[in-house]
């Protein structure tokens, strides 16, 4: 696979894209959805996995409200990764991950994920690129296994945005008193980090690709609910899927 370097990929909508149009298309999409997702509820022979990653403000929390939000909450789980607890650190650094890999007929949605062990904590030198590489190694067969084992389909989304607009939306925490709780000062100085992150990105898109990775220009949140709306709706429409008929 050819290096992904974020640099090269626009942060926007392509122009050809119409916001309105999107928007409504989007909007019948999220009905489409609905509706699959009842499917693969009741079907229960696949499972769903949902990774979310990006910079902070890319838009994480937004995109699981606006296009995941729209599902019924039964067949819906998110689980966000944090700093890991005193018990967690005890354990090898996908132990706290496994327990919330999704159940057949569910989708499971990460907000930042195992993908975390190889980013912050190399961008802090927590993690040497030895321990990082076997971590690299240990998540690609993490992500085998719960393919082969569980029928597990995964998508894994990149929240491409612009160093300004990051700003500007962190900024804009300081100001919005709707917003002023995700103020977090640390954020500010993560951000002065920026190209620490887009190199370790870089690096884990290279080596954690056997399943592969979107990128999505998300400057503008209507365009990022359209691309991974299409992605989950063009995922689910090839498990051609039937609901059972009677028990017996």
């Amino acid at each position: 696979m050819e290096k992904i370097s974020l640099k090269d990929i626009s942060t926007r909508a392509p122009k050809d894209f119409d916001k309105e149009k999107t928007k409504k298309t989007t909007a019948e999409i999220l009905n489409d959805l609905d509706e699959l997702q009842n499917l693969l509820y009741a079907e229960s022979k696949h499972s769903i996995l949902i990774v979310i990653q990006g910079m902070d403000a890319s838009g994480k929390d937004g995109v699981i409200r606006n296009v995941f939000g729209k599902l019924n909450p039964q067949g819906v789980a998110v689980k966000s990764f944090k700093v890991p607890t005193p018990e967690e650190m005890a354990h090898d650094f996908l132990w706290r991950v496994h327990e919330h890999a999704p159940a057949k007929g569910m989708i499971q949605i990460f907000n930042r994920s195992h993908y975390e062990d190889i980013l912050v904590t190399r961008v802090h030198r927590w993690c040497d690129d030895e321990t990082a590489v076997k971590r690299m190694k240990a998540i690609n067969d993490f992500e085998k296994l719960l393919e082969e084992h569980n029928n597990t389909q995964i998508l894994k989304f990149y929240l491409h945005v612009s160093p300004e607009e990051q700003h500007s939306r962190l900024d804009e925490r300081i100001k919005d008193p709707a917003k002023m709780w995700k103020y977090n000062e640390k954020d500010f100085e993560e951000a002065k980090l920026w190209d620490q992150y887009t190199n370790a990105y870089e690096d884990c898109f290279e080596h954690c690709n056997n399943v592969s990775w979107t990128i999505v220009p998300s400057d503008q949140n209507w365009y990022k609910e359209f691309v991974i709306a299409s992605q989950l709706y063009v995922l689910l429409k090839s498990l051609d899927m039937k609901f059972p008929g009677l028990k017996k």
